[in-house]
């Protein structure tokens, strides 16, 4: 699906870049996605990739990823019966859900591209996309998260009287979103077009299929279960760290951004954890390991070799699908979807001022942010529509960047129905914004 959905945003761009009259506009806008996606995503991501995954490395040494998926196991079992329930990759898509939700982009995308790297291992057909990693997908796809940091930042700056006001209207279009992307990703995976192909037999694939993923991560050997003075010596450090955190967290509640609009003691929870979350697994996760005998320094740098590689790894995917969705933009194609769709808006009762964020949310969440501050600009910060706006923000996510990124870092070139699941689920939150925004705000 890949293949035809790149070869028609570049033929669609080249076409209607000429019929517009915008050839030049598309040249520009290959050479700045080209360039962008390196320099902009790349780069900066090869940093935060290095950083997480030394972390998450810690973490796993020290036992404590497969602790978190033991804790979940009938959760994830039903999601992903395909991977043991003492593989890496459960502990890891955990954590990268819980950065989700916590809108803890810098994270969980690192986290991410661990979680697909882990499946990849157990993949017995490279570059194919197995069940598991498209549900992987749908669910990061359905943008599942509690506080939409970046639509409520824009709606202070632009002084609205209550900025966390679509706190609760996302929370219930991401739950439509997510469920709608689990349902699809699990009914397509049984059709024909969608079938898994017979895996080779082993030792049939090439040696260099399997590169894209990284070596297993040997287990841990970890020192006995101390007693005595060792163990309480050991509590004492945690209970310290948590009793510093605890402070911080009553003292960000109390302070938290957005508290003197909304005194909603849930939003100020969500906001204080926000803001401590990564501090905290950043010094807890070091520290837990170090007291379980860890080498922390030794073992982050490997971990941390791990995630350049990986995120080296995804720089063709990235160029490729940012330049045609790029050239796609420039061209006029999502302007002149927004005329095709006109009647149909009219039957759903969908505002068309929505229409080019709802069209340009699977391409580029940086056009989107662009279109909702215009949009903020234009109707003011509590008008339904930018309500709608920030919603819908807040409960979709860029399912084909999201698809490049991801399976680019494991060399998946057939997705399967991943996208197709995943674009499901942007629909269905776009279309749950709307509608929920408009039983709750009138």
């Amino acid at each position: 699906m890949l293949n035809y959905i790149w070869l028609a945003l570049v033929l669609l761009a080249v076409l209607l870049g000429g019929w517009n009259g915008r050839m030049k506009e598309v040249s520009e806008a290959a050479f700045e996605s080209a360039s962008g996606a390196v320099m902009t995503i790349a780069l900066p991501l090869i940093g935060l990739t290095a950083l997480w995954l030394g972390v998450m490395r810690l973490a796993e040494r020290a036992g404590m990823i497969q602790a978190l998926a033991h804790w979940l196991r009938p959760l994830m079992r039903r999601l992903f019966p395909d991977v043991p329930d003492d593989h890496p990759a459960m502990g890891s898509m955990l954590m990268n859900f819980a950065a989700n939700m916590l809108g803890l982009t810098n994270a969980a995308t690192p986290l991410g591209l661990r979680a697909m790297t882990d499946l990849e291992r157990l993949n017995p057909r490279p570059g194919t996309a197995t069940n598991a990693m498209c549900t992987f997908l749908a669910i990061n796809t359905s943008s599942l998260q509690l506080l939409p940091t970046t639509a409520i930042a824009i709606l202070a700056a632009a002084k609205s009287t209550h900025p966390t006001a679509i706190v609760g209207t996302t929370l219930l279009a991401t739950f439509c979103s997510t469920a709608v992307g689990i349902t699809a990703v699990k009914l397509l995976q049984g059709l024909p077009v969608f079938r898994l192909p017979e895996a080779p037999a082993p030792g049939a694939a090439p040696p260099g299929e399997r590169s894209a993923a990284a070596p297993p991560t040997p287990p841990a050997t970890l020192p006995a279960a101390s007693t005595g003075p060792a163990r309480c010596w050991r509590c004492a450090a945690l209970a310290i760290l948590l009793v510093f955190f605890g402070f911080l967290f009553v003292r960000s509640f109390r302070a938290a951004p957005g508290a003197a609009a909304d005194p909603s003691l849930l939003l100020r929870g969500v906001n204080a954890v926000s803001l401590l979350a990564v501090p905290f697994m950043l010094a807890f996760f070091p520290l837990y390991a170090a007291l379980r005998g860890v080498r922390v320094y030794e073992e982050f740098v490997e971990g941390a070799k791990e995630g350049f590689h990986v995120a080296v790894r995804i720089i063709p995917f990235l160029v490729a699908m940012l330049v045609a969705v790029g050239m796609f933009r420039a061209g006029g194609g999502v302007e002149l979807m927004t005329r095709w769709l006109e009647p149909l808006l009219d039957v759903l009762r969908f505002p068309p001022e929505l229409l080019p964020m709802a069209l340009t949310r699977p391409l580029s969440g940086s056009a989107t942010i662009g279109l909702f501050a215009d949009l903020v600009r234009t109707h003011g910060p509590d008008h339904l529509l930018s309500r709608m706006g920030g919603t819908l923000l807040g409960s979709t996510e860029t399912t084909l960047y999201v698809v490049a990124v991801y399976f680019g870092a494991v060399a998946v070139k057939r997705a399967r129905h991943a996208i197709a699941a995943g674009l499901l689920a942007d629909l269905a939150g776009i279309l749950a914004s709307v509608f929920i925004c408009r039983l709750v705000f009138g």
